[in-house]
């Protein structure tokens, strides 16, 4: 039986929840037509607006929870209609006011968020332990840099990878860095896309006086999604920092000759761009420039690259829900690079990295290609 509130209620509810663009949509399809969603099964992302137009939105409907916030449609809308704040409102309406059940997977990670600071669960006071034999300091005021690792490179074991290569090659370039470790939580993107506004507010809000009263004034990030927050929402909050990219930093690093590569790579590679580094954050050029630096790697694209680029699916919440075998875009893409002969895809998201870890395990010789973040590329050649 459909979850149904009145009409004129659902649009007014809608609204506040931040989608105000429901009203520019003239309903022309382009958003339904360019949804990577259509590549495995049927969705309407113009049928959801159209409901939310007319007050008639299904709330039981699973196809609330599908979008991974590509912003694909958002790039191709002739409107500018930012219809993933309209998914983000529809799924506020579920969260806070409760007219239908939260996937189970979604509720359980944001209650992990909430109450440990992080998705995975892990104690607080275990966030810096994947530095503990690395030469890392604590952050204090008058340091240059603060490195934020993300909660999956900090706390997932087949990620810590990433921020270990990023500790090497900053204390290789002698760069003036620290962490803020136990004082930092999730950056809350995934919680606030998958609709729970009141958690996000209190991540922002506790990362935001932590940074502030630490002195900071430079970011540097793993993850896309930490680099959108931080970049693009934290200032609504009283958050204003300078926000840079792994992927950025590290080539300022190369053309200083601040970092030089004393290995050859001879590896044949392609590089998938991450949703909120690419079509978010028009981030394409540096990674690719990263890792064209690199002796002997040679890089190849996929099929689909830069704005055409293929989602993982892990956004918006995705990663914390599962996907049915066949439904999945990772296992698209890590085929797409299986088939172009590459020995390594590599990728500059954490959420990235853990959908094609995933993948490797279920498609047909996905084991016969690596996956690795550009960081570790790069720290394996110095």
């Amino acid at each position: 039986m459909m979850a149904l509130i009145p009409s004129k209620e659902v649009v007014d509810v809608v609204l506040e929840a931040g989608g105000e663009p429901l009203k520019l949509c003239y309903q022309c399809g382009l958003c339904t037509a360019t949804c990577p969603w259509n590549l495995v099964r049927s969705f309407s992302i113009r049928g959801m607006v159209h409901q939310s137009q007319l007050g008639l939105v299904d709330f039981e409907s699973e196809d609330i929870w599908l979008c991974a916030t590509c912003n694909t449609c958002v790039k191709r809308c002739p409107r500018g209609v930012e219809i993933i704040d309209i998914m983000r409102a529809l799924r506020k309406v579920i969260v806070e006011m409760g007219v239908a059940k939260v996937p189970d997977a979604l509720r359980l990670s944001a209650k992990n968020v909430s109450v440990t600071g992080n998705p995975l669960a892990e104690l607080q006071e275990k966030r810096a332990d994947w530095a503990k034999d690395l030469d890392v300091k604590p952050f204090i005021e008058g340091t240059e840099l603060l490195y934020f690792p993300c909660c999956y490179p900090a706390y997932e074991p087949k990620e810590k990878g990433i921020a270990r290569a990023t500790v090497g090659i900053l204390n290789e370039a002698r760069v003036d860095f620290g962490i803020l470790g136990v004082k930092e939580s999730c950056c809350g993107d995934l919680v606030r896309k998958s609709g729970n506004e009141t958690i996000f507010r209190r991540l922002a809000e506790s990362n935001i006086k932590a940074f502030t009263e630490n002195g900071v004034k430079r970011i540097l990030v793993s993850s896309p999604h930490c680099y959108n927050t931080f970049k693009n929402e934290y200032p609504d909050f009283g958050g204003n920092f300078e926000v840079i990219h792994s992927t950025q930093y590290l080539l300022e690093l190369v053309k200083e000759h601040r970092i030089e590569f004393a290995k050859e790579l001879n590896k044949r590679v392609v590089y998938s761009d991450p949703c909120y580094l690419g079509r978010h954050n028009d981030i394409y050029d540096e990674p690719r420039e990263v890792l064209q630096s690199i002796p002997g790697l040679e890089l190849v694209e996929l099929p689909d690259f830069r704005e055409e680029a293929l989602c993982c699916g892990g956004g918006g919440g995705r990663i914390w829900m599962e996907t049915k075998k066949g439904e999945r875009f990772c296992d698209l893409r890590l085929e797409q690079a299986i088939e172009l002969g590459a020995e390594v895809l590599a990728v500059a998201c954490p959420i990235c990295m853990c959908m094609f870890k995933d993948s490797q395990l279920t498609v047909d010789k996905g084991e016969s290609i690596e996956v690795k973040d550009v960081t570790e590329l790069v720290h394996e050649a110095i």
